[in-house]
């Protein structure tokens, strides 16, 4: 990293940056690991050679103690190397969209977009709207937003997948209950070092922004339209009245998705033996039903069922979460 030709060169030098502070993580888990290894040692011949009761009884209280640590140091240790670490700890981009349903299914995806957020604020998340395309009554038929912050895909990672919903539209006279979809994709946002493309592969065209937005948004071409021709990917972007802003976040969503992409492929190369127990990986599983009458909300990949929609539905999505987690650490 001294040396003048990595200084001088931008991308290698922020690359070498981030495999350093990987590094360091690792080196600090293992010098405390080895810390508490030798702390066990002691303490087990500490309790061979005395035979106070009071300081037995202590010192298994600590043994114990100390064994624990050491197990979650392993795990961590385990998570780190095998690179675990470093993906949960990237920001996200999240994509919902309308699924069957029609106007519900867009209401559905806005109802979607607000726990989200609300979870995003429970966490103290920075919440970015991306690109947004509503519907008539107020609903979505696509919102893409981005999620900066600690753990943000650790936590969000297991979110992609059908959602259903199972409830009485407002739009309904007879009061029947109706089954509509929103799908939501959660994806790592790449940094440029991460994911280059190159500018050869890019067709860029700007148009006018449609829908509400202004006299200005009407007059100027700052609506931006980014396809990649290698993978006919087309990204979308008009919420900005500038189109330098909304080319910034095409592109940052193109390289998401294209990440995305990349990953599912190799998703697709494990063998059925190592699958994970919360799911295949496949966008299409129905992973989730809110059900409105019931009050429930049951996840399928691991069979858990929580009477507390209303919680959930506000950003409670914790237990939901760390369920999954848990799911996933264990397989």
């Amino acid at each position: 990293m001294a040396s003048y030709e990595n200084v001088s060169d931008k991308g290698q030098y922020n690359q070498y940056a981030k495999e350093l502070s990987g590094l360091k993580d690792a080196v600090s888990l293992f010098r405390e690991y080895k810390r508490i290894v030798k702390e066990i040692k002691e303490l087990e011949i500490a309790l061979g050679e005395k035979h106070d009761h009071e300081f037995l009884a202590l010192a298994r209280t600590e043994l114990q103690d100390l064994k624990n640590k050491r197990l979650d140091l392993e795990q961590r240790l385990k998570n780190i190397l095998s690179g675990e670490d470093e993906t949960l700890g990237k920001d996200v981009i999240v994509e919902i969209r309308q699924g069957t349903g029609g106007m519900e299914a867009g209401l559905f995806a806005a109802d979607l977009y607000r726990m989200y957020t609300k979870y995003a604020a429970r966490k103290v998340w920075a919440i970015e709207p991306m690109a947004a395309h509503p519907t008539e009554l107020g609903g979505f038929k696509e919102i893409v937003f981005s999620v900066k912050g600690k753990d943000a895909y650790k936590r969000l990672r297991f979110e992609s997948g059908v959602h259903r919903v199972q409830r009485v539209p407002t739009t309904e006279a007879q009061g029947r209950i109706h089954t509509s979809t929103a799908t939501v994709a959660v994806l790592i946002e790449p940094e440029e070092v991460d994911l280059a493309i190159d500018p050869k592969d890019l067709r860029i065209d700007t148009y006018r922004s449609s829908g509400p937005g202004g006299q200005h948004m009407q007059k100027t071409d700052s609506a931006v339209r980014i396809t990649h021709l290698p993978t006919t990917t087309v990204v979308t972007c008009q919420d900005e009245r500038s189109q330098l802003k909304n080319k910034n976040k095409a592109m940052r969503i193109l390289r998401a998705k294209i990440l995305d992409m990349r990953q599912q492929e190799e998703f697709k190369k494990i063998s059925q033996a190592r699958k994970s127990q919360i799911g295949s990986g496949d966008r299409s599983e129905k992973i989730r039903t809110y059900n409105f009458p019931d009050r429930r909300v049951t996840d399928h990949r691991i069979n858990l069922t929580l009477h507390k929609l209303e919680a959930i539905l506000e950003g409670d999505l914790d237990e939901l979460s760390d369920a999954l987690i848990k799911a996933a650490e264990s397989k």
